[in-house]
């Protein structure tokens, strides 16, 4: 699906379907502004036993996709993830590949940590539910994608024995994930949150999924940047963060968490916005509180 590419990516992709008549179909389109519907356009199109998403700027191993649907057919998986690795300081979060295992569990594993949708799924399953990717999160919506998937699927496998996806960082940090704002990047895990605990009972297992939103992207957004933002935009975030944390921070998380994100999560849910630039500053200066 070319989403209104600018820089040749349409003309390239054509010559492409030329060299494999059947094989490839290229659907052009005017920009939508995120990677939700033109995933939804390719899926609305596919026609194959299973489906694999690649990000624009990322590549795969020679052997990825062989491999990938090799694993699928013998173990009957609905998801194989195979493992990732980051290029130019795309940091991939390792814990998942640690080893190769025919059927994990989506509350019992890192793959909460991990619910990108660089993995290999089966389509009848996708069409089954009508899974598809929400429209209006600029960014985050293959995390929703891939654990509404995951929650329905009766195996899901891991492969850790070959590098299968290269997940490049773009050297101009170009990726919408980076150009997001951090109120755009709120909305975005506001509606994570909110999905995952509306389609889990609560207890140990919401938690696992709720832990990683207060671990990564909400105490991000409580980083050095936060000290250059206008009072209003401190304030809007600290709120924010306040009715997450009052809905959803649970003592487990909460003591899951390590003291620095701890205390500002908390400073933040109490809206004491001094203290929290204080604290960041500290941690800046490498100071001990």
């Amino acid at each position: 699906v070319d989403d209104g590419s600018t820089d040749g990516s349409g003309k390239e992709l054509d010559r492409f379907a030329e060299f494999h008549p059947g094989a490839v179909r290229v659907i052009h389109q005017a920009n939508s502004g995120g990677p939700a519907a033109p995933y939804n356009r390719a899926l609305d199109a596919a026609t194959g036993r299973y489906v694999y998403f690649v990000g624009a700027d990322d590549q795969l191993g020679a052997q990825a996709l062989e491999r990938l649907v090799n694993a699928a057919d013998e173990w009957g998986s609905d998801v194989v993830a195979g493992k990732m690795v980051g290029v130019g300081g795309r940091r991939i979060h390792q814990a998942l590949y640690q080893a190769s295992a025919p059927d994990i569990d989506l509350y019992d594993s890192a793959l909460p940590c991990t619910l990108n949708n660089c993995k290999l799924f089966r389509r009848e399953l996708i069409e089954r539910y009508g899974v598809r990717y929400p429209e209006d999160m600029p960014v985050g919506s293959d995390q929703q994608f891939t654990f509404e998937v995951c929650r329905h699927a009766n195996r899901i496998s891991v492969l850790a024995d070959y590098a299968y996806y290269y997940a490049v960082r773009r050297e101009d940090a170009g990726n919408l994930t980076y150009r997001t704002t951090c109120l755009g990047r709120l909305d975005c895990v506001e509606k994570l949150i909110e999905f995952k605990a509306a389609h889990t009972e609560p207890g140990p297992r919401r938690d696992k999924l709720l832990r990683v939103h207060f671990r990564w992207e909400l105490a991000s957004l409580l980083q050095r940047d936060f000290l250059g933002l206008d009072r209003d935009t401190q304030e809007q975030i600290c709120a924010r963060i306040a009715r997450l944390a009052d809905r959803h921070l649970t003592p487990a998380i909460r003591d899951g968490l390590d003291s620095g994100r701890r205390v500002r999560l908390c400073l933040a849910q109490r809206g004491q916005i001094g203290p929290l630039c204080a604290v960041i500053r500290q941690d800046a200066a490498g100071v001990v509180p």
